[in-house]
């Protein structure tokens, strides 16, 4: 997955505005205790943040 796919399903799910702010701010157990940008910048593939996104936060298998 390219990253602008993955960011433009983050915006698609979360609203352009809130998306950003989630990045950053939300550590998440399933990144390792990193945030979106973290796990991006230490080198995680971007399908498997957008899997985790979807898993911590309940994305519907349609949006997935």
């Amino acid at each position: 997955m390219r990253l602008t796919v993955f960011w433009e399903l983050m915006a698609d799910h979360f609203g352009a505005g809130y998306a950003e702010t989630f990045a950053r701010d939300h550590v998440m157990t399933e990144l390792g205790g990193r945030t979106v940008h973290q796990a991006l910048d230490a080198g995680w593939e971007a399908k498997d943040v957008w899997r985790a996104v979807c898993t911590a936060m309940d994305v519907p298998a349609e949006r997935r």
